[in-house]
């Protein structure tokens, strides 16, 4: 313990901290699908990852930075989220981690011991190491699925390394890929997830779609963006709905700008999709699977956090991830996800200017309980839920 703080279960020492009530208040940690399992189900049926059931068919989607332990823990408490991942990681980084230290990389932390249905995204061009730690994924850590990303867009992966969305313009190597990875994971299945090609002028998703199903992939994950869009623009969802003819045995899942309940559930009515796959909108929203979850079932979908739960919230990440990293370092990995928590809300942008600069955690915890977005002095709970404040409606 360092800077005064108690790392205990329920906070820190001084703050106004208490997240068993926020857990009662929301119902988390409770079956966020129940009832899905009924008769008279409503809304899409499970989607089928080989052995695997999502259900509901709503994927948490890999994000390097992001998707660590402490965040699918934070989704796992409220629920929604059919099928979680992990951060991506590199294949030839793994074995080189473990040729010197006879260890897991830092983007493993958690999976030994976490629940499943669980994914690991790999990534590399090469098709024996993605099919060496596909292996040791499915048979030692005996994870539910091995993802293989052929859709990051960024220059240290495509640029230099020539992997993600790079390889969208080499389909004969994705599907040697696929098929050495699907063959060293057997049973577990083998999925990808894609791109709709390297630019707009070259747009490569069918042909890939093909070559994933014939090289014996599980499912395909399609962002709707080419890899020059980067995030810019809007997802093309009709291109996305267009390659469900080109899949004969496998599911199509979507990806890209579903960030409310009503989205995912317009995703699966117009687009012809399997699953769905959230990912941005849930770093500020841990709880839009649970709310999508609701509205697929055409349940009551639960409200939005209050801005005091979600402070609350973020105290709780915080100490998820300091209890695994220490105070300090933990403070500086909780910046970019407080930037998230925060985000869209008023003072925003004073906060992120102040969060951005911390490197202890009592730094971090002044800034979280001076600068966070705060409630008006009537805000309650009770008021956000009913919609008074305009919160969650």
């Amino acid at each position: 313990m360092t800077g005064g703080f108690d790392l205990g279960a329920n906070g820190w020492i001084g703050f106004n901290f208490n997240m068993e009530k926020l857990r009662d208040q929301h119902g988390m940690g409770l079956d966020a699908t129940r009832g899905t399992g009924t008769p008279d189900r409503v809304g899409p049926a499970p989607l089928r990852i080989g052995p695997v059931v999502v259900d509901p068919p709503v994927l948490q989607a890999p994000m390097a930075g992001f998707t660590n332990y402490a965040y699918r823990q934070v989704v796992r408490e409220f629920g929604g989220a059919g099928l979680q991942a992990t951060e991506m990681v590199h294949a030839r980084g793994f074995l080189e981690i473990d040729r010197r230290r006879q260890e897991y990389p830092e983007r493993l932390w958690g999976v030994e011991d976490e629940p499943r249905p669980l994914a690991v995204q790999i990534w590399d061009n090469d098709p024996s190491a993605l099919a060496d730690v596909g292996a040791r994924l499915a048979h030692e850590l005996k994870v539910s699925v091995v993802d293989i990303n052929f859709g990051c867009p960024v220059k240290q992966v495509t640029e230099r390394a020539k992997s993600g969305s790079y390889l969208l313009k080499c389909p004969d190597r994705v599907g040697e890929i696929v098929a050495r990875v699907s063959q060293a994971c057997a049973p577990t299945p083998v999925t990808a997830k894609i791109r709709l090609g390297c630019t707009r002028d070259n747009i490569t998703a069918a042909l890939i779609a093909e070559v994933v199903e014939q090289a014996g992939g599980a499912a395909l994950t399609v962002h709707g963006r080419t890899a020059q869009d980067f995030f810019s623009g809007q997802a093309d969802w009709d291109r996305i709905g267009q390659l469900k003819e080109r899949l004969k045995r496998i599911p199509l899942i979507g990806n890209g700008d579903l960030d409310s309940p009503e989205k995912v559930v317009a995703a699966f009515q117009n687009w012809n999709v399997d699953g769905v796959m959230i990912a941005r909108a849930a770093l500020a929203k841990p709880w839009l699977f649970r709310q999508a979850a609701a509205a697929l079932a055409g349940e009551e979908v639960p409200a939005d956090l209050t801005l005091h739960e979600q402070r609350t919230l973020l105290l709780e990440h915080f100490r998820l991830v300091a209890a695994r990293f220490g105070e300090t370092k933990g403070a500086v990995l909780m910046r970019k996800f407080a930037c998230c928590y925060a985000q869209g809300k008023p003072g925003a942008r004073e906060f992120r200017t102040h969060v951005a600069k911390v490197s202890t955690a009592a730094e971090f915890l002044h800034v979280v309980e001076t600068c966070f977005p705060q409630s008006s002095a009537g805000d309650t709970p009770e008021m956000a839920r009913s919609g008074e404040l305009g919160v969650g409606s």
